[in-house]
């Protein structure tokens, strides 16, 4: 049977734009990936390993790991307390139009 070549972007921007409620689903997902992207370029740029960062947070290895390969999402509580233990605050702002 040979391999079908698929475009994931395509496909997805179809769905997004045929069934609103994947678009809602798919855009919330991005909002999380995002955010999980940018505390992880934080340590990074700050040349923390996952043990570095994990020490100073109070939280495990294997957690710091499953959030830098987005396994999972931390709660908010554990997010903003990485976020403090590497010097920076969740801000909220009001986005333009959607």
């Amino acid at each position: 049977m040979p391999f079908t070549e698929l475009n994931v972007k395509e496909t997805i921007d179809r769905e997004r734009q045929s069934n609103p409620e994947f678009a809602k689903v798919w855009d919330e997902s991005r909002a999380e990936y995002k955010l999980l992207a940018e505390l992880v370029l934080l340590w990074k740029k700050q040349k923390m390993t996952q043990m570095d960062l994990a020490k100073a947070t109070g939280n495990k290895q294997q957690v710091i790991s499953r959030i830098e390969k987005r396994e999972n999402s931390p709660t908010l509580k554990t997010f903003c307390g990485l976020l403090n233990t590497l010097g920076y605050d969740l801000q909220i702002v009001k986005r333009g139009k959607v």
